[in-house]
């Protein structure tokens, strides 16, 4: 019984942790890469589609994006697309290919995106911390029913904690990863 709370503890802080990195990975720094595009979609044949499925995305060089759009008749579209996308981009077409040139961010906004992420990592221990309050609230009722003893209680308790910590350890390194990124020139 107790495995399976330390288990779904774990899983549960695991996922909390990938969408952690999924919300810092949607913080644009001034490096291109192809996520700075998930968001955007596409108005294709009368429904809006991602930008991925209508379009290959690939890094041309640190600061420019390269689009390759599938049906050449959505390349106006999927200009169109990234201008409304509200990413601050101005993508030019050159020919069949649509480049993306990303601005270079100043001293000023890397320092609000700094308070961004670290509001993000916040919230990420917090969501870790309720997951190891939810999990010792299911041990200690355990301990009510008497289906276990204030041993195993106690040696569940350190082992939740133990996860805990892991998972809080990694918010933090992904933290100085994204600062670090962020405030690189």
């Amino acid at each position: 019984m107790i495995k399976e709370i330390i288990a779904d503890a774990k899983d549960r802080m695991t996922k909390s942790v990938e969408s952690l990195k999924n919300q810092m990975g949607k913080v644009r720094t001034g490096r291109a890469h192809p996520s700075i595009l998930d968001t955007v979609k596409v108005p294709y044949y009368g429904s809006d589609v991602p930008l991925n499925q209508v379009a290959n995305v690939t890094v041309q060089d640190s600061r420019t994006l390269a689009i390759t759009v599938f049906d050449k008749s959505a390349s106006g579209a999927v200009e169109k697309a990234i201008m409304t996308a509200d990413l601050g981009l101005n993508p030019a077409a050159a020919g069949a290919v649509i480049r993306v040139p990303l601005p270079p961010l100043t001293e000023e906004r890397r320092k609000e995106l700094v308070k961004v992420v670290r509001a993000e990592a916040e919230q990420g221990r917090v969501a870790v911390r309720n997951i190891r309050r939810d999990a010792n609230a299911d041990v200690k009722d355990l301990l009510k029913e008497k289906e276990i003893s204030e041993d195993d209680e106690h040696k569940a308790q350190d082992d939740i904690q133990k996860i805990t910590d892991e998972a809080i350890k990694e918010v933090d390194r992904l933290l100085s990863a994204k600062e670090a990124e962020l405030m690189e020139v």
